[in-house]
């Protein structure tokens, strides 16, 4: 029975250690990302996250944890949003879009009615 217990124990290790580390890479990454803080600062927090880690991520988590949290939400939405962006730039025109173009074309006498009717099937396929 002795090693089912070290077998729990060695997982229940392994699963905080691994928590343990995700936290200190969220701290470090939270703190290249957080521009209003001084390069002094930053590299007073790393110090103590090397000589004192356990303290110094619980002390940081609960003094900077709310501003750390809106510098995620705000890296999250501009990654949405140039993502977003880069989707509309490469998609193109909407095949409405393409049409009322062929349309202005065909109004403005610049393409007939044939070529209208061949635009608009290419936009619709």
């Amino acid at each position: 029975m002795s090693n089912f217990w070290d077998i729990v124990w060695l997982m229940f290790s392994t699963f905080v250690f691994i928590a343990y580390l995700f936290v200190l890479f969220q701290i470090v990454s939270d703190l290249f990302r957080d521009h209003e803080l001084g390069g002094g600062s930053k590299a007073l927090w790393i110090v103590g996250l090397i000589f004192l880690p356990m303290l110094t991520a619980l002390v940081y988590i609960i003094a900077r944890g709310r501003g750390m949290a809106e510098r995620q939400r705000a890296a999250l939405q501009r990654a949405k949003s140039d993502t977003d962006a880069y989707i509309r730039q490469v998609a193109g025109k909407s095949p409405a879009d393409q049409i009322a173009d062929a349309r202005a074309l065909l109004d403005a006498g610049t393409i007939s009615a044939d070529e209208f009717a061949k635009l608009k099937a290419k936009a619709l396929a």
